[in-house]
Protein backbone atom coordinates (compact mmCIF):
# COMPACT_ATOMS: atom_id res chain seq x y z
CA UNK A 1 0.00 0.00 0.00
CA UNK A 2 2.08 2.94 -1.26
CA UNK A 3 -0.17 5.53 0.41
CA UNK A 4 0.53 3.95 3.82
CA UNK A 5 4.29 4.29 3.35
CA UNK A 6 3.93 7.95 2.46
CA UNK A 7 1.73 8.63 5.49
CA UNK A 8 4.06 6.84 7.91
CA UNK A 9 7.10 8.62 6.54
CA UNK A 10 5.33 11.99 6.71
CA UNK A 11 4.33 11.27 10.31
CA UNK A 12 7.92 10.49 11.26
CA UNK A 13 9.16 13.67 9.59
CA UNK A 14 6.63 15.82 11.43
CA UNK A 15 7.25 14.12 14.79
CA UNK A 16 11.01 14.51 14.43
CA UNK A 17 10.58 18.26 13.94
CA UNK A 18 8.09 18.70 16.81
CA UNK A 19 10.15 16.60 19.24
CA UNK A 20 13.49 18.30 18.66
CA UNK A 21 15.18 18.30 22.06
CA UNK A 22 15.38 21.82 23.47
CA UNK A 23 17.02 21.17 26.84
CA UNK A 24 20.77 21.47 27.10
CA UNK A 25 22.36 18.08 27.92
CA UNK A 26 23.52 19.15 31.39
CA UNK A 27 20.08 20.56 32.28
CA UNK A 28 18.37 17.47 30.88
CA UNK A 29 20.56 15.14 32.91
CA UNK A 30 20.02 17.05 36.16
CA UNK A 31 16.27 16.96 35.50
CA UNK A 32 16.43 13.20 34.91
CA UNK A 33 18.24 12.70 38.22
CA UNK A 34 15.82 14.94 40.11
CA UNK A 35 12.84 13.01 38.76
CA UNK A 36 14.40 9.65 39.63
CA UNK A 37 15.22 10.75 43.18
CA UNK A 38 11.74 12.21 43.66
CA UNK A 39 10.04 8.98 42.63
CA UNK A 40 12.29 6.76 44.77
CA UNK A 41 12.71 8.91 47.91
CA UNK A 42 10.30 6.77 49.94
CA UNK A 43 11.88 3.43 49.01
CA UNK A 44 14.21 1.61 51.41
CA UNK A 45 17.18 2.63 49.28
CA UNK A 46 16.00 6.22 49.07
CA UNK A 47 15.50 6.55 52.81
CA UNK A 48 18.82 4.86 53.60
CA UNK A 49 20.76 7.22 51.33
CA UNK A 50 18.77 10.35 52.16
CA UNK A 51 17.17 11.09 48.79
CA UNK A 52 14.85 13.64 50.43
CA UNK A 53 17.82 15.65 51.71
CA UNK A 54 19.71 15.29 48.43
CA UNK A 55 16.73 16.85 46.65
CA UNK A 56 16.96 19.89 48.95
CA UNK A 57 20.64 20.41 48.18
CA UNK A 58 21.85 23.41 46.20
CA UNK A 59 24.17 21.10 44.20
CA UNK A 60 22.05 18.07 43.40
CA UNK A 61 24.63 16.06 41.46
CA UNK A 62 27.54 16.67 43.83
CA UNK A 63 25.44 15.73 46.87
CA UNK A 64 24.14 12.61 45.12
CA UNK A 65 27.70 11.48 44.44
CA UNK A 66 28.68 12.16 48.05
CA UNK A 67 25.77 10.28 49.63
CA UNK A 68 25.39 7.32 47.25
CA UNK A 69 28.32 4.97 46.56
CA UNK A 70 29.07 3.33 43.22
CA UNK A 71 27.66 -0.20 42.94
CA UNK A 72 28.61 -3.13 40.74
CA UNK A 73 26.11 -5.95 40.15
CA UNK A 74 27.31 -8.18 42.96
CA UNK A 75 27.00 -5.35 45.50
CA UNK A 76 23.63 -4.13 44.24
CA UNK A 77 22.18 -7.63 44.15
CA UNK A 78 23.48 -8.73 47.54
CA UNK A 79 22.48 -5.57 49.38
CA UNK A 80 19.24 -4.59 47.64
CA UNK A 81 17.93 -6.34 44.52
CA UNK A 82 17.75 -9.81 46.09
CA UNK A 83 15.13 -8.45 48.52
CA UNK A 84 12.86 -7.17 45.75
CA UNK A 85 11.63 -10.67 44.98
CA UNK A 86 9.74 -10.70 48.30
CA UNK A 87 9.31 -7.08 49.39
CA UNK A 88 8.01 -3.90 47.78
CA UNK A 89 9.62 -0.46 47.72
CA UNK A 90 13.24 -1.60 47.95
CA UNK A 91 15.07 0.38 45.24
CA UNK A 92 12.00 1.52 43.29
CA UNK A 93 8.34 1.95 44.30
CA UNK A 94 6.39 -1.30 44.26
CA UNK A 95 7.75 -4.65 43.12
CA UNK A 96 9.23 -5.31 39.67
CA UNK A 97 7.02 -7.34 37.35
CA UNK A 98 10.02 -8.88 35.60
CA UNK A 99 13.65 -9.80 36.12
CA UNK A 100 15.97 -9.80 33.11
CA UNK A 101 18.50 -12.62 33.04
CA UNK A 102 21.78 -11.37 31.66
CA UNK A 103 24.65 -13.48 30.35
CA UNK A 104 26.87 -13.29 33.38
CA UNK A 105 29.91 -12.91 31.14
CA UNK A 106 32.00 -11.51 33.96
CA UNK A 107 31.03 -14.07 36.55
CA UNK A 108 30.02 -17.68 36.99
CA UNK A 109 26.25 -17.24 37.01
CA UNK A 110 23.61 -15.22 35.23
CA UNK A 111 22.72 -11.78 36.48
CA UNK A 112 19.12 -10.93 37.31
CA UNK A 113 18.21 -7.27 36.72
CA UNK A 114 14.84 -5.91 37.98
CA UNK A 115 12.55 -4.58 35.23
CA UNK A 116 9.78 -2.17 36.21
CA UNK A 117 6.84 -0.83 34.21
CA UNK A 118 8.46 2.61 34.17
CA UNK A 119 11.66 1.06 32.87
CA UNK A 120 9.85 -0.64 29.97
CA UNK A 121 8.33 2.75 29.15
CA UNK A 122 11.80 4.31 28.89
CA UNK A 123 12.93 1.59 26.49
CA UNK A 124 9.90 2.20 24.27
CA UNK A 125 10.61 5.94 24.44
CA UNK A 126 14.19 5.48 23.22
CA UNK A 127 12.96 3.12 20.50
CA UNK A 128 10.50 5.78 19.35
CA UNK A 129 13.29 8.36 19.20
CA UNK A 130 15.36 5.95 17.11
CA UNK A 131 12.45 5.52 14.69
CA UNK A 132 11.97 9.29 14.51
CA UNK A 133 15.67 9.69 13.68
CA UNK A 134 14.99 7.86 10.39
CA UNK A 135 13.78 11.30 9.30
CA UNK A 136 17.47 12.14 8.70
CA UNK A 137 18.02 9.13 6.42
CA UNK A 138 16.98 9.15 2.77
CA UNK A 139 14.89 5.99 2.90
CA UNK A 140 12.24 5.37 0.21
CA UNK A 141 8.57 5.01 1.05
CA UNK A 142 8.78 1.23 0.50
CA UNK A 143 10.68 0.83 3.80
CA UNK A 144 7.70 2.24 5.71
CA UNK A 145 5.28 -0.05 3.90
CA UNK A 146 7.21 -3.16 4.95
CA UNK A 147 7.56 -5.20 8.13
CA UNK A 148 10.19 -5.42 10.87
CA UNK A 149 11.71 -8.78 11.82
CA UNK A 150 13.15 -8.92 15.34
CA UNK A 151 15.20 -11.99 16.21
CA UNK A 152 14.85 -11.91 19.98
CA UNK A 153 15.25 -14.39 22.78
CA UNK A 154 12.12 -16.34 23.65
CA UNK A 155 9.06 -14.30 24.59
CA UNK A 156 7.88 -17.26 26.67
CA UNK A 157 8.91 -16.14 30.15
CA UNK A 158 9.39 -18.23 33.28
CA UNK A 159 6.87 -17.59 36.06
CA UNK A 160 8.49 -17.43 39.47
CA UNK A 161 6.79 -18.58 42.66
CA UNK A 162 7.01 -14.99 43.95
CA UNK A 163 4.76 -13.83 41.10
CA UNK A 164 7.20 -12.11 38.75
CA UNK A 165 8.36 -13.36 35.34
CA UNK A 166 11.91 -13.65 34.10
CA UNK A 167 13.73 -14.06 30.81
CA UNK A 168 16.20 -12.19 28.65
CA UNK A 169 15.48 -8.51 28.07
CA UNK A 170 14.59 -8.86 24.38
CA UNK A 171 12.05 -11.56 25.24
CA UNK A 172 10.57 -9.40 27.99
CA UNK A 173 10.23 -6.50 25.55
CA UNK A 174 8.52 -8.67 22.93
CA UNK A 175 6.14 -10.18 25.49
CA UNK A 176 5.02 -6.63 26.34
CA UNK A 177 4.36 -5.53 22.75
CA UNK A 178 0.76 -4.30 22.36
CA UNK A 179 -1.42 -6.38 20.03
CA UNK A 180 -1.44 -3.69 17.35
CA UNK A 181 2.30 -4.29 16.83
CA UNK A 182 1.21 -7.39 14.90
CA UNK A 183 0.52 -5.05 11.98
CA UNK A 184 4.25 -4.76 11.29
CA UNK A 185 6.14 -6.96 13.79
CA UNK A 186 7.47 -10.32 12.66
CA UNK A 187 7.70 -13.20 13.46
CA UNK A 188 4.80 -12.38 15.81
CA UNK A 189 4.37 -13.40 19.43
CA UNK A 190 3.37 -17.00 18.68
CA UNK A 191 6.67 -17.84 16.97
CA UNK A 192 8.67 -15.56 19.27
CA UNK A 193 7.35 -17.56 22.26
CA UNK A 194 8.83 -20.86 21.04
CA UNK A 195 11.40 -21.70 23.70
CA UNK A 196 13.80 -23.77 21.60
CA UNK A 197 15.93 -21.51 19.43
CA UNK A 198 16.29 -23.95 16.52
CA UNK A 199 12.53 -24.56 16.42
CA UNK A 200 11.90 -20.81 16.54
CA UNK A 201 14.27 -20.14 13.63
CA UNK A 202 12.83 -23.04 11.61
CA UNK A 203 9.37 -21.51 12.04
CA UNK A 204 10.72 -18.16 10.83
CA UNK A 205 12.36 -19.82 7.84
CA UNK A 206 9.10 -21.53 6.92
CA UNK A 207 7.07 -18.30 7.12
CA UNK A 208 9.69 -16.11 5.41
CA UNK A 209 8.12 -16.12 1.89
CA UNK A 210 4.87 -14.72 3.31
CA UNK A 211 6.50 -11.61 4.76
CA UNK A 212 7.63 -8.28 3.32
CA UNK A 213 10.62 -7.53 5.52
CA UNK A 214 12.19 -4.07 5.28
CA UNK A 215 14.20 -4.03 8.52
CA UNK A 216 15.80 -6.67 10.73
CA UNK A 217 17.05 -6.34 14.32
CA UNK A 218 19.15 -8.75 16.36
CA UNK A 219 22.63 -9.96 17.28
CA UNK A 220 24.74 -10.32 14.09
CA UNK A 221 25.84 -13.93 14.59
CA UNK A 222 22.30 -15.25 15.04
CA UNK A 223 20.72 -13.04 12.38
CA UNK A 224 23.35 -14.19 9.90
CA UNK A 225 22.70 -17.83 10.74
CA UNK A 226 18.95 -17.29 10.33
CA UNK A 227 19.37 -15.57 6.96
CA UNK A 228 21.62 -18.36 5.66
CA UNK A 229 19.01 -20.94 6.67
CA UNK A 230 16.41 -18.98 4.71
CA UNK A 231 18.68 -18.98 1.65
CA UNK A 232 19.31 -22.73 1.95
CA UNK A 233 15.67 -23.70 2.53
CA UNK A 234 14.30 -21.64 -0.35
CA UNK A 235 17.31 -22.09 -2.67
CA UNK A 236 18.10 -18.39 -3.00
CA UNK A 237 21.28 -16.55 -3.93
CA UNK A 238 20.66 -13.43 -1.81
CA UNK A 239 18.22 -12.36 0.87
CA UNK A 240 16.91 -9.68 -1.47
CA UNK A 241 15.54 -12.45 -3.69
CA UNK A 242 12.89 -13.10 -1.04
CA UNK A 243 12.74 -9.68 0.67
CA UNK A 244 13.41 -7.05 -2.02
CA UNK A 245 12.55 -4.20 0.38
CA UNK A 246 15.11 -5.21 3.00
CA UNK A 247 17.06 -1.99 3.60
CA UNK A 248 17.91 -1.60 7.30
CA UNK A 249 19.68 -3.83 9.80
CA UNK A 250 19.78 -2.77 13.47
CA UNK A 251 22.74 -4.49 15.06
CA UNK A 252 23.63 -4.77 18.72
CA UNK A 253 25.22 -6.95 21.35
CA UNK A 254 28.61 -7.31 19.65
CA UNK A 255 30.84 -5.33 17.30
CA UNK A 256 29.43 -5.56 13.77
CA UNK A 257 32.59 -5.13 11.71
CA UNK A 258 33.70 -8.77 11.90
CA UNK A 259 30.35 -9.68 10.28
CA UNK A 260 30.13 -6.98 7.62
CA UNK A 261 31.72 -9.02 4.83
CA UNK A 262 29.44 -12.01 5.48
CA UNK A 263 26.33 -9.79 5.40
CA UNK A 264 27.45 -8.15 2.16
CA UNK A 265 27.94 -11.60 0.61
CA UNK A 266 24.25 -12.53 1.01
CA UNK A 267 22.82 -9.15 -0.03
CA UNK A 268 22.18 -8.10 -3.63
CA UNK A 269 22.56 -4.43 -2.78
CA UNK A 270 23.86 -2.31 0.12
CA UNK A 271 21.87 -2.07 3.35
CA UNK A 272 22.04 0.58 6.05
CA UNK A 273 23.45 -0.75 9.30
CA UNK A 274 22.44 0.98 12.53
CA UNK A 275 23.97 0.18 15.89
CA UNK A 276 22.08 -0.03 19.17
CA UNK A 277 23.20 -0.09 22.79
CA UNK A 278 20.38 -2.13 24.27
CA UNK A 279 21.28 -3.96 27.48
CA UNK A 280 19.39 -5.49 30.38
CA UNK A 281 20.08 -2.21 32.18
CA UNK A 282 18.47 -0.01 29.51
CA UNK A 283 18.18 1.17 25.92
CA UNK A 284 21.14 3.47 26.30
CA UNK A 285 22.07 4.72 22.81
CA UNK A 286 21.27 4.33 19.12
CA UNK A 287 22.58 5.37 15.72
CA UNK A 288 20.74 8.51 14.63
CA UNK A 289 22.74 9.89 11.68
CA UNK A 290 23.75 8.58 8.26
CA UNK A 291 27.38 7.77 7.57
CA UNK A 292 28.32 6.63 11.08
CA UNK A 293 27.66 3.81 13.49
CA UNK A 294 28.28 6.05 16.49
CA UNK A 295 25.26 6.08 18.79
CA UNK A 296 23.38 8.97 20.35
CA UNK A 297 23.25 8.75 24.16
CA UNK A 298 19.68 8.74 25.50
CA UNK A 299 20.01 11.82 27.71
CA UNK A 300 16.29 12.70 27.81
CA UNK A 301 14.69 9.32 28.45
CA UNK A 302 14.76 8.50 32.16
CA UNK A 303 18.44 7.68 32.67
CA UNK A 304 21.12 9.60 34.56
CA UNK A 305 24.69 8.95 33.39
CA UNK A 306 28.08 9.44 34.98
CA UNK A 307 31.49 8.73 33.49
CA UNK A 308 34.64 7.35 35.10
CA UNK A 309 37.83 7.94 33.06
CA UNK A 310 39.21 4.63 31.83
CA UNK A 311 42.75 5.53 32.88
CA UNK A 312 44.76 5.80 36.09
CA UNK A 313 42.27 8.35 37.46
CA UNK A 314 39.41 5.87 37.46
CA UNK A 315 40.59 2.26 37.16
CA UNK A 316 43.46 0.09 38.31
CA UNK A 317 45.74 -2.03 36.15
CA UNK A 318 43.09 -4.75 35.85
CA UNK A 319 40.43 -2.37 34.59
CA UNK A 320 38.54 -2.40 37.91
CA UNK A 321 37.19 0.80 39.44
CA UNK A 322 39.34 2.42 42.10
CA UNK A 323 37.88 2.93 45.57
CA UNK A 324 37.46 6.67 44.96
CA UNK A 325 37.59 7.18 41.20
CA UNK A 326 37.27 10.49 39.40
CA UNK A 327 33.67 10.82 38.22
CA UNK A 328 32.60 13.22 35.46
CA UNK A 329 29.29 14.59 34.24
CA UNK A 330 27.98 14.94 30.70
CA UNK A 331 29.42 18.48 30.55
CA UNK A 332 32.94 17.26 31.39
CA UNK A 333 33.52 14.43 28.90
CA UNK A 334 35.88 14.80 25.94
CA UNK A 335 35.87 13.53 22.39
CA UNK A 336 38.13 10.53 21.86
CA UNK A 337 38.42 9.69 25.56
CA UNK A 338 37.24 6.39 27.08
CA UNK A 339 34.99 6.14 30.13
CA UNK A 340 33.41 3.48 32.31
CA UNK A 341 29.66 4.13 32.24
CA UNK A 342 27.63 4.57 35.45
CA UNK A 343 23.83 4.47 35.25
CA UNK A 344 20.92 5.43 37.47
CA UNK A 345 17.48 4.39 36.24
CA UNK A 346 13.84 3.79 37.06
CA UNK A 347 14.58 0.07 37.37
CA UNK A 348 16.14 0.92 40.72
CA UNK A 349 19.76 1.00 39.56
CA UNK A 350 21.76 3.67 41.38
CA UNK A 351 25.25 4.73 40.31
CA UNK A 352 25.45 1.29 38.76
CA UNK A 353 28.61 0.27 36.88
CA UNK A 354 27.31 -1.70 33.91
CA UNK A 355 30.82 -2.83 33.02
CA UNK A 356 30.98 -1.20 29.58
CA UNK A 357 33.69 1.15 28.35
CA UNK A 358 32.54 3.83 25.90
CA UNK A 359 34.28 6.52 23.85
CA UNK A 360 32.72 9.81 22.80
CA UNK A 361 32.77 10.38 19.06
CA UNK A 362 31.00 13.77 19.16
CA UNK A 363 29.51 16.15 21.71
CA UNK A 364 26.81 17.79 19.59
CA UNK A 365 24.95 15.53 19.75
CA UNK A 366 26.61 13.30 22.35
CA UNK A 367 27.45 10.19 20.34
CA UNK A 368 29.40 7.20 21.60
CA UNK A 369 30.90 3.90 20.60
CA UNK A 370 31.32 0.91 22.89
CA UNK A 371 35.01 0.04 22.97
CA UNK A 372 34.79 -2.94 25.31
CA UNK A 373 34.00 -4.26 28.74
CA UNK A 374 36.01 -3.46 31.84
CA UNK A 375 36.41 -7.21 32.37
CA UNK A 376 37.36 -7.69 28.71
CA UNK A 377 40.52 -5.73 29.40
CA UNK A 378 43.29 -8.34 29.14
CA UNK A 379 46.03 -7.25 31.49
CA UNK A 380 47.04 -10.26 33.60
CA UNK A 381 50.75 -9.73 32.84
CA UNK A 382 50.72 -6.08 31.82
CA UNK A 383 49.65 -6.58 28.19
CA UNK A 384 46.95 -3.87 28.50
CA UNK A 385 44.85 -5.15 25.60
CA UNK A 386 41.45 -3.52 25.29
CA UNK A 387 38.64 -5.19 23.36
CA UNK A 388 38.92 -2.53 20.65
CA UNK A 389 42.65 -3.20 20.14
CA UNK A 390 42.01 -6.93 19.93
CA UNK A 391 39.14 -6.37 17.47
CA UNK A 392 41.45 -4.28 15.27
CA UNK A 393 44.16 -6.95 15.27
CA UNK A 394 41.65 -9.67 14.39
CA UNK A 395 40.26 -7.59 11.50
CA UNK A 396 43.78 -6.96 10.20
CA UNK A 397 44.61 -10.66 10.44
CA UNK A 398 41.41 -11.57 8.57
CA UNK A 399 42.22 -9.05 5.83
CA UNK A 400 45.77 -10.35 5.44
CA UNK A 401 44.53 -13.93 5.21
CA UNK A 402 41.60 -13.15 2.92
CA UNK A 403 39.10 -14.83 5.26
CA UNK A 404 36.49 -13.72 7.77
CA UNK A 405 36.88 -14.17 11.53
CA UNK A 406 33.45 -13.56 13.08
CA UNK A 407 34.21 -14.33 16.69
CA UNK A 408 37.19 -14.87 18.94
CA UNK A 409 37.88 -15.76 22.55
CA UNK A 410 41.11 -15.24 24.48
CA UNK A 411 42.35 -15.97 27.99
CA UNK A 412 45.57 -15.63 29.94
CA UNK A 413 46.46 -19.17 31.02
CA UNK A 414 49.45 -21.01 32.45
CA UNK A 415 51.32 -23.62 30.42
CA UNK A 416 52.90 -26.82 31.75
CA UNK A 417 55.86 -24.81 33.06
CA UNK A 418 53.60 -22.46 35.02
CA UNK A 419 54.27 -19.58 32.62
CA UNK A 420 51.56 -17.26 31.30
CA UNK A 421 50.48 -17.52 27.66
CA UNK A 422 47.57 -16.04 25.73
CA UNK A 423 45.26 -18.77 24.47
CA UNK A 424 43.17 -17.67 21.48
CA UNK A 425 40.25 -19.45 19.82
CA UNK A 426 39.15 -18.04 16.44
CA UNK A 427 35.83 -18.83 14.72
CA UNK A 428 36.81 -19.09 11.08
CA UNK A 429 37.77 -21.47 8.27
CA UNK A 430 41.39 -20.29 8.33
CA UNK A 431 44.26 -22.75 8.35
CA UNK A 432 45.72 -22.52 11.88
CA UNK A 433 49.35 -22.89 10.81
CA UNK A 434 51.33 -19.68 11.46
CA UNK A 435 48.38 -17.71 12.85
CA UNK A 436 49.85 -17.38 16.35
CA UNK A 437 52.99 -15.70 15.01
CA UNK A 438 51.03 -13.38 12.73
CA UNK A 439 48.56 -12.33 15.44
CA UNK A 440 51.39 -11.86 17.91
CA UNK A 441 53.23 -9.58 15.47
CA UNK A 442 50.13 -7.45 14.82
CA UNK A 443 49.53 -6.92 18.54
CA UNK A 444 53.18 -6.06 19.18
CA UNK A 445 53.07 -3.48 16.40
CA UNK A 446 49.83 -1.92 17.63
CA UNK A 447 50.49 -1.90 21.38
CA UNK A 448 53.83 -1.17 23.01
CA UNK A 449 52.64 -2.47 26.40
CA UNK A 450 51.87 -5.82 24.80
CA UNK A 451 55.30 -5.90 23.19
CA UNK A 452 56.92 -5.27 26.58
CA UNK A 453 54.80 -8.00 28.21
CA UNK A 454 55.85 -10.46 25.49
CA UNK A 455 59.47 -9.78 26.30
CA UNK A 456 58.90 -10.50 29.98
CA UNK A 457 56.06 -12.37 31.72
CA UNK A 458 53.94 -13.32 28.70
CA UNK A 459 55.83 -16.33 27.38
CA UNK A 460 53.77 -17.46 24.41
CA UNK A 461 50.71 -17.30 22.17
CA UNK A 462 48.60 -20.25 21.06
CA UNK A 463 45.81 -20.09 18.47
CA UNK A 464 43.12 -22.69 17.81
CA UNK A 465 40.61 -22.36 14.96
CA UNK A 466 37.09 -23.76 15.14
CA UNK A 467 34.30 -23.79 12.59
CA UNK A 468 31.15 -21.69 12.86
CA UNK A 469 29.18 -24.93 13.25
CA UNK A 470 31.29 -26.04 16.22
CA UNK A 471 30.98 -22.58 17.76
CA UNK A 472 27.19 -22.75 17.35
CA UNK A 473 27.18 -26.15 19.06
CA UNK A 474 29.23 -24.72 21.94
CA UNK A 475 26.77 -21.85 22.40
CA UNK A 476 23.93 -24.35 22.42
CA UNK A 477 25.70 -26.42 25.08
CA UNK A 478 26.30 -23.23 27.08
CA UNK A 479 22.61 -22.27 26.84
CA UNK A 480 23.45 -18.96 25.19
CA UNK A 481 21.69 -19.57 21.92
CA UNK A 482 19.59 -16.95 20.23
CA UNK A 483 19.15 -14.43 23.01
CA UNK A 484 20.83 -11.18 23.87
CA UNK A 485 23.74 -12.99 25.51
CA UNK A 486 27.11 -13.78 23.99
CA UNK A 487 30.33 -15.53 24.83
CA UNK A 488 32.84 -13.11 26.37
CA UNK A 489 35.83 -12.29 24.20
CA UNK A 490 38.13 -12.23 27.20
CA UNK A 491 37.52 -15.39 29.19
CA UNK A 492 38.57 -16.47 32.60
CA UNK A 493 40.95 -19.42 32.52
CA UNK A 494 38.25 -21.76 33.81
CA UNK A 495 35.86 -20.88 30.99
CA UNK A 496 38.60 -21.20 28.37
CA UNK A 497 39.43 -24.65 29.75
CA UNK A 498 35.77 -25.61 29.29
CA UNK A 499 35.85 -24.38 25.70
CA UNK A 500 39.08 -26.25 24.95
CA UNK A 501 37.65 -29.40 26.50
CA UNK A 502 34.56 -29.02 24.29
CA UNK A 503 36.71 -28.53 21.18
CA UNK A 504 38.84 -31.57 21.93
CA UNK A 505 36.02 -33.87 23.02
CA UNK A 506 35.75 -37.25 21.25
CA UNK A 507 33.25 -37.12 18.43
CA UNK A 508 30.38 -39.59 18.41
CA UNK A 509 30.65 -42.24 15.72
Amino acid sequence: MPILGKLVKAGIDITAILQSEKEEPLVAQENQLRELLSQAKNTAFGKYHGFDEILKSNDLVATYRKEVPIFNYEQMHAQWWSRQERFADITWPGKPDFFAKSSGTTGKSSKRIPITKEFLTTMKSVGTSMINSLHDFDFPDTLFESEVLMLSSSASLEKNIQGFEEGEISGINVSNFPDWYDIFYRPGKAIASISDWDERVNAIVGQAPEWNIGAIAGIPSWVLLMLKRILDRHQLDTIHDIWPNFQVYASGGVAFETYREDFEAICKRPITVLDTYLASEGFIAYTCQPGTMAMRLALHHGYFFEFVPFDERGVNESGELREEPVVLGIDEVEIGKEYVLLLSSCAGAWRYAIGDVIRFESLDPHQIKITGRTKFFLNVVGSQLSEEKMDTAILELAEKEGKTINEYMVAAMKNAKGEYIHQWVLVSDLEPSGLAEKLDALLKEANNNYAVARSKALKGVDVKVISKELYTDFLGQSNKKGGQTKTPKVMQGEKMSMLLKFINRPLAV
